[in-house]
């Protein structure tokens, strides 16, 4: 049976599009072959980091990417495109990915725009991980 190819992209994929393809291949790895990019390269957010490991997926090892990466070096085509920017960056800058594919939107924030102290970020990030996880199940689920 051939992998469903899912592309997850936002502004720098630097957290949130890292941590849905970490999800997507943690939780229906054997349905989907999950990849991520932004619009930009950016520095994996460490707090994405560190929230995935509180529930036992290490993302430390991911690269971010640029969605050239995919048009240019892998020539990949998607089946669905799901831009994870929130709701202000959609409108204005959210990349969209060429091609013939589904294309989805999640308005998620942006881990990089919390602000506070190192807890008050950690549960921030906290929160929009499990946003993620919550929005995966259930689109996994409406599928066949």
């Amino acid at each position: 049976m051939q992998k469903t190819k899912v592309l997850f992209i936002c502004m720098h994929n630097s957290a949130r599009s890292q941590m849905a393809e970490a999800f997507l291949n943690a939780i229906a790895g054997d349905r989907f072959e999950s990849h991520s990019a932004g619009l930009l390269a950016g520095e994996l957010n460490p707090f994405a980091v560190r929230v995935m490991a509180e529930v036992g997926i290490d993302i430390s090892h991911h690269k971010s990417k640029d969605v050239q990466h995919y048009l240019n070096t892998e020539k990949k085509s998607f089946d669905y495109c799901i831009t994870v920017c929130d709701h202000a960056s959609f409108s204005a800058r959210c990349p969209v990915y060429p091609g013939r594919n589904i294309r989805i939107h999640w308005g998620i924030p942006d881990p990089s725009a919390l602000v506070g102290s190192e807890e008050e970020k950690l549960a921030g990030t906290r929160a929009i991980r499990d946003e993620i996880k919550a929005k995966m199940e259930e689109w996994i689920g409406t599928l066949p």
